[in-house]
């Protein structure tokens, strides 16, 4: 069995945008190294004034390196038929399999990192970072942040965790069923042993236990795992790679409960990573207000989180289409609700049904009647029900309740609980926060699945 020991120095901190500057690679047997290939590489890009005096490599020192290109040949002959070993492993094997990709190389190797391998084989250790572990480990080690030296003095670290590994830990990692090497460097394989193969609600946590990003899961092991498969060289998967050192997670009855538990924690805690759902807003809403002269105005406006609204709608046009809906049934005035606004006389008093609130006619208080009534409607049309599901096991069931439109909350009861005592069951959920999202998860889950709807008659 061999091994190829490798450490790169780049121009930054993941592969698709950035190149190499230097590549250290030390071929040991298992028990000292036999070989070894070390070059300055031209990344054909500017290196970073913060990597330079990182690695003391400047854009004079690799002017006439060779490019990439010109040394890949020597380097996939290093590395294709050995096991690919460094420290923090992910890094290093992602910036050369994708830059061996593009000069025309498929690089297939075996991985074994030696920040896992170090955690497991030393345990107890204040740090496992190059630098702390030599130290503590007595391991010489020059020319630091340099390839050859962190190359040189992780291929003695090797040496060290060959003859320490009582445990075959080592050869554990090398089984492919195992994905060791796939994860985190500093996520401990019992975190991912401890994730059940049921919906639910992921947090990554930094070292700080900071949550740096939430996720929703129909099989929680699954989906957590697939955030570490492959070799992906974009940024988010290296910040990952680099930041996840814990996982926490809380079991749903229904994959619909984690989309909105979900929801409802990212927008509590407001992770780094969560980018799509923060963009989530809610567009348009239908609201009411009393103009100077008395009369009560319905209007639809841009959605505002400190503004009551009467109902909440996904598009302007949507808004429109139910403020028809009201003027008609109701015979109120469509400029008093601004779907007309350059006349003096809306064209409904004309016709005959609009009794010309719009000119002063009829006064502000019988107006209001009419208004006051359409409210009341709308709050008939909005829906309450209750969705009896699965719960998180064989003895529970699970429950959301909506009430008027807006989600109220979810939660468990036992399997045996009577669903048709309303202030019983609704007594049992935790309310969460509403928004459009949520709702319109549940309302189509609803009309999919109308066997498990429980329609609620609410008597205010």
């Amino acid at each position: 069995m061999q091994f190829a020991v490798v450490d790169i120095e780049t121009t930054g901190g993941f592969a698709s945008a950035n190149g190499i500057t230097e590549i250290s690679i030390q071929i040991h047997n298992g028990l000292e190294v036999i070989d070894c290939f070390e070059t300055l590489i031209n990344p054909q890009q500017y290196i970073p004034p913060y990597i330079e005096s990182l690695t003391g490599i400047s854009n004079e020192m690799v002017e006439d390196a060779p490019k990439f290109e010109a040394v890949a040949d020597r380097i996939y002959e290093l590395l294709q038929d050995k096991i690919f070993v460094a420290h923090n492993v992910n890094f290093d094997y992602s910036f050369i399999k994708h830059h061996l990709a593009i000069a025309g190389y498929d690089l297939q190797c075996k991985k074994l990192c030696t920040v896992r391998l170090s955690r497991k084989i030393f345990p107890g250790f204040a740090s496992y970072s190059l630098g702390k572990l030599c130290t503590t480990l007595n391991i010489n080690i020059s020319n630091r942040h340099r390839a050859g030296g962190d190359a040189a003095a992780t291929a003695v670290l090797l040496g060290l965790l060959l003859l320490a590994d009582s445990e075959n830990y080592i050869n554990q990692s090398l089984n492919r069923s195992s994905k060791e090497q796939a994860l985190p460097p500093n996520l401990s394989r019992a975190s991912i042993d401890k994730l059940p193969q049921k919906p639910g609600v992921y947090y990554f946590k930094d070292q700080k236990g900071a949550v740096i990003y939430i996720g929703k899961a129909k099989n929680l092991k699954k989906r957590v795992c697939s955030h570490f498969s492959g070799n992906n060289s974009g940024p988010q998967r290296q910040d990952f790679l680099r930041s996840i050192y814990h996982i926490d997670f809380e079991i749903c009855g229904t994959e619909l409960m984690a989309f909105i538990l979900e929801a409802v924690e990212i927008k509590r805690l407001w992770p780094t990573n969560n980018r799509a759902m923060k963009r989530f807003e809610q567009k348009y809403a239908l609201v009411t207000f009393i103009d100077q002269q008395g009369y009560m105005r319905l209007a639809i406006d841009k959605y505002k989180a400190l503004v009551p609204s009467l109902f909440s709608v996904n598009s302007f046009a949507d808004g429109q289409q139910l403020l028809r809906m009201l003027i008609k049934e109701h015979l109120l005035c469509e400029k008093l609700c601004f779907i007309q606004s350059r006349r003096a006389a809306c064209t409904g008093h004309s016709l005959g049904t609009c009794s010309g609130a719009c000119i002063g006619v009829e006064s502000a208080a019988a107006y209001n009647v009419r208004v006051k009534y359409a409210i009341k409607q709308l709050e008939t049309l909005l829906p309450s029900f209750a969705l009896i599901d699965q719960g998180r096991t064989e003895e529970e069931q699970s429950c959301l309740w909506v009430e008027k439109g807006q989600f109220y909350g979810m939660g468990y009861v036992s399997q045996y609980s009577d669903v048709t005592d309303m202030e019983l069951l609704k007594s049992a959920l935790q309310p969460y926060p509403s928004n459009d999202y949520i709702l319109n998860l549940i309302l189509s889950y609803a009309d999919a699945n109308p066997s498990k709807r429980l329609n609620i008659d609410f008597k205010p």
